[in-house]
């Protein structure tokens, strides 16, 4: 079959800009994205610079953006991308520093996972024996354990596009696998330093890496339980917290979201700094045209959305 991939190129000892490169060859119908690199790095373009290795989906270096999403190009048909020959557009993964064409530095990754100390840490008294963790804590954790640290994840992350502080996804369900393991003593720590900010309260729920990680870690939905258990630990002084008790309030008291209170409440009334940004932010969104209303409009079918975010909360209790 006919394959035709659209190869972002960046060569820094040219000094030259990103561009896009466009190359047509014959592949075989079973063949992987990666499989039509490696043909035009062997057969067309010998400075084509890509990173793969075990061609199994295992090892995770294989990791690129195709048609703008991120994926590993060795378990990534070209058949199932474009099944009548469409044009594939190849590039470097995002929110990462590129140091030739399809090869980007990871250093920035496996800063922010060693920021979540990733190993056990018990307690310091000598074990009488090994540690023992039940079959049922141990299959909970299978899927997280299953990240081969790729940086899909990081990479289509909308958070890190803005904050390049935040942690980011695979560290933060890196630091789930400790936090959540009976083994390790020091969970109440971790989840202290990932309330902070750039931590777990930082993620937007785009749920773009639960949707590019090709191993099921789901890591938003990491991050969520650790918000959760940062709760129930007391850690509640933070405008993550303070954000989400707002919003839950102002929808169960009024059935819809009252968004002038819900940014004051989220900074915090005795948080002066916090207040000042907050005012700037305001001010541009006055001269936008997009400052919420200081007298919210009532919501249509409004007794029933409060009665369903009251019966939500009850549950909870």
């Amino acid at each position: 079959m006919k394959a035709v991939l659209d190869v972002k190129r960046f060569d820094p000892e040219n000094n030259s800009k990103e561009y896009f490169q466009k190359y047509e060859l014959e592949v075989e119908e079973s063949s992987t994205i990666l499989d039509a690199l490696i043909k035009i790095r062997e057969d067309l373009d010998g400075t084509l610079a890509l990173r793969c290795s075990c061609r199994a989906s295992i090892c995770g270096s294989c990791g690129m953006r195709v048609n703008g999403s991120a994926k590993l190009v060795c378990k990534t048909r070209l058949v199932d991308i474009a099944p009548e020959g469409e044009k594939v557009q190849v590039e470097p993964l995002g929110n990462m520093p590129i140091i030739k064409d399809l090869v980007v530095d990871m250093n920035p990754f496996w800063n922010k996972v060693q920021q979540v100390r990733p190993f056990m840490m018990p307690n310091n008294t000598e074990p009488e024996g090994e540690y023992i963790a039940s079959n049922e804590s141990m299959t909970h954790l299978v899927d997280v354990m299953n990240c081969i640290m790729c940086g899909a994840c990081v990479s289509d992350c909308t958070a890190l596009e803005v904050d390049e502080s935040f942690i980011g996804p695979a560290a933060l369900a890196k630091a789930y696998r400790f936090v959540a393991d009976p083994r390790d003593d020091k969970s109440k720590d971790r989840l202290k330093y990932l309330n902070k900010n750039s931590g777990v309260w930082d993620c937007t729920r785009c749920y773009a890496c639960v949707e590019v990680c090709p191993k099921g870690v789901a890591p938003m939905e990491r991050i969520m339980k650790m918000r959760d258990l940062a709760i129930e630990e007391g850690f509640k002084n933070t405008s993550g917290y303070r954000h989400t008790k707002s919003f839950v309030n102002s929808v169960g008291k009024s059935g819809r979201l009252d968004e002038a209170r819900l940014a004051l409440t989220s900074v915090g009334f005795f948080n002066v700094f916090g207040l000042i940004d907050l005012a700037f932010v305001g001010l541009k969104a006055l001269v936008k045209g997009k400052l919420p209303p200081i007298l919210p409009h009532k919501a249509r079918e409004s007794e029933n959305i409060k009665k369903i975010v009251n019966k939500i909360e009850r549950g909870k209790g």
